[in-house]
């Protein structure tokens, strides 16, 4: 049943979402939140684990579909033969409830619909028990398992064969709505929603949201795109940005390399502070702020590379055989036990994007400063310990480049706090503890037989990651030995007639899991950022029009791309490929001199952006 990962558009509350294929079917939900367990789940296995479609019985009916502008309201215009009409699918923004809207309007002619509901709570492990309980004038169908309940108003639904279906005749400026809610079992059900002002609402307040968004240049509508999907998956109560909203889409068809996105990693929430300041939204990058200071309050040695959306600690990584996975990929799975991983770069992550904030105007208060030098007196005791990496290496630890340069950076901004913005610390001893790693990444990251920094301190291969080098400040992105790096990564890892790139080379077998992986879009962003950095601004404008065309007909993006078939690959939408397509139309701006453009910096499976000190000097202006 699995449609094909572009071929799905989202539509959110800014709680949870959903996933809506050109069929017309809604093959992916999790109510009320991002992580809970899916209502829906067709997307990974078939028909029988949940979904809800709505479309023409017309076999050969057509659809084009695009976002109502500046807003996260779907509308698709099916055509016929006998007919058009015009489908609005939306999840209500402040209604309290966790409701997908399905509005149907008759533009011309007349339409016959019918719609299939396969309610399946808890990952299609429950069987709901479904009865109706309206009326003639209000006819309402109600399925409860467990804790769950969903409630269906709009249309008189009948069961076939353990699903239910609708059907209906549309004609020109008739409007047929569907609405459905997830509530507690243990609750009454809720009041109906009122439609024509929940639509109103929704759309009015994506337009406000959007209305403050601050971008220029050729890929602007591309970056408020991005931007848009961005806010849609961060939680509005806590702040939280969600890395994806889907698990287990894979990354290797087939294959293992299948996980769970829905938490929040530091990396990519890092990147989001920065480019939300930047471009205009201070109140969102605050409420994320808090966030990240709740998250990782306590023991420095108890942070962690991901949490829950509220900021949960205990994310237990396990499959469900109980699907079969999207395109028969097993395992599926749920938690990521990545989150018991070390990853010393995670310090540097928090430090220079707590910095950022400071830079850019968010006022420093006693209780964060004094968190963060916490976090700096635990990196100088165990700064030299080996880690996972910045792409989580499930294999040993191992001394990772970048990880090292983020330690460099975490040291970094604690002198600049105290330099340049006043604050209490030892920076004479942050100093020389930022000058002994410089030292340890040129005396063992630095490859002189190549010309190129090292994954690790254990190999000769190279690392899409190091390209975050100069976006931290370490170098300058026309450095010689930077510009060796980008020829050995343009040699090594970028593939296919449009020349993405490989975060690295699984043939290399030392990241513990089998099978390969396609192109990474976020490494391919920041190797545009290198270019445009480094003076190499056409480069960078044809391989940011490559990356943006891989945009589906929403402009959404997935992880990876499949070069050879032009397929999307891994969770969607993803975070980081949107963050990193926002920093790199920054980067172009700043050097065709189009946009004052805030120095930002990235990086992991996810990634994370930061204005950036390094050898003395603001490393703001490309030398």
């Amino acid at each position: 049943m699995a449609q094909r990962i572009e071929d799905h558009a989202i539509i959110g509350d800014c709680y949870s979402a959903a996933l809506v294929d050109r069929a017309g079917t809604i093959d992916w939900a999790c109510l009320p939140r991002f992580d809970s367990p899916s209502t829906f789940a067709a997307l990974l296995g078939d028909e029988h684990d949940g979904h809800w479609t709505l479309r023409p019985t017309d076999p050969d009916a057509t659809a084009h579909r695009h976002y109502a502008k500046d807003s996260l309201v779907l509308r698709t215009v099916w055509t016929t033969a006998t007919g058009v009409v015009e489908v609005t699918e939306f999840m209500p923004i402040g209604a309290h409830r966790a409701s997908i809207v399905r509005r149907v309007r008759g533009l011309r002619g007349s339409v016959d619909l019918r719609q299939v509901l396969r309610i399946r709570f808890d990952y299609a492990r429950a069987l709901p028990w479904v009865r109706q309980i309206g009326d003639d004038d209000g006819p309402a169908l109600l399925a409860t398992a467990g804790p769950d309940s969903v409630l269906v108003r709009g249309c008189r639904f009948h069961a076939d064969d353990h699903r239910h279906v609708a059907d209906a005749t549309v004609h020109d400026g008739d409007v047929l709505d569907t609405v459905l809610t997830w509530y507690p079992s243990h609750r009454e059900p809720p009041e109906p929603l009122d439609v024509d002002q929940a639509l109103a609402r929704t759309t009015d307040w994506w337009h406000t949201w959007a209305g403050k968004t601050q971008v220029d240049g050729p890929y602007a509508d591309a970056t408020r795109q991005s931007l848009l999907f961005l806010r849609a998956m961060t939680h509005a109560e806590t702040g939280g940005v969600v890395a994806a909203v889907t698990t287990s889409l894979p990354e290797d068809p087939g294959g293992e390399r299948n996980w769970d996105y829905r938490y929040v990693w530091l990396r990519d929430a890092s990147l989001a502070l920065a480019s939300l300041i930047a471009h205009g939204y201070q109140d969102e990058a605050k409420h994320w702020r808090g966030w990240l200071l709740r998250a990782i309050a306590g023991d420095p040695a108890d942070v962690q590379i991901m949490y829950g959306i509220a900021g949960e600690r205990e994310l237990p990584e396990r499959e469900l055989d109980e699907l079969s996975g999207y395109a028969g990929s097993r395992p599926v799975r749920i938690g990521n036990g990545a989150f018991t991983q070390y990853q010393g770069d995670v310090f540097g992550e928090v430090l220079a994007a707590l910095h950022d904030a400071r830079e850019l105007g968010l006022e420093e208060n006693a209780d964060s400063w004094a968190l963060q030098r916490a976090l700096l007196g635990y990196v100088e005791q165990h700064w030299k310990e080996p880690d996972n990496g910045i792409w989580e290496m499930r294999g040993p630890r191992r001394s990772f480049t970048h990880s090292r340069a983020m330690i460099w950076a975490a040291f970094d901004r604690g002198v600049a706090a105290v330099e340049e913005f006043g604050l209490e610390g030892p920076v004479a001893r942050w100093r020389q503890l930022r000058d002994a790693v410089r030292a340890e990444i040129d005396e063992h990251g630095w490859n002189a037989d190549r010309g190129a920094f090292r994954q690790h301190y254990d190999t000769d291969e190279v690392d899409a990651s190091l390209l975050v080098l100069p976006q931290i400040g370490f170098c300058k992105p026309d450095d010689p030995r930077m510009l060796g790096t980008v020829a050995a990564i343009e040699q090594d890892l970028r593939v296919g007639d449009d020349g993405l790139v490989l975060r690295y080379r699984t043939s290399s077998g030392f990241d513990g899991l089998s099978g390969s992986e396609h192109p990474f879009l976020a490494c391919s962003f920041w190797l545009v950022e290198q270019y445009a950095a480094s003076g190499r601004v056409d480069d960078a404008e044809r391989l940011m029009d490559v990356l943006v065309g891989y945009a589906n007909d929403v402009g959404m993006l997935s992880e990876e791309i499949d070069v050879a078939t032009g397929h999307h690959i891994g969770n969607t939408p993803q975070a980081l490929s949107h963050l990193t397509l926002v920093s790199a139309s920054d980067a172009i701006n700043r050097a065709r001199g189009t946009a004052a453009g805030h120095r930002t910096r990235v990086s992991q499976h996810d990634g994370s952006t930061r204005s950036a000190t390094g050898e003395g000097e603001r490393a703001g202006t490309p030398a």
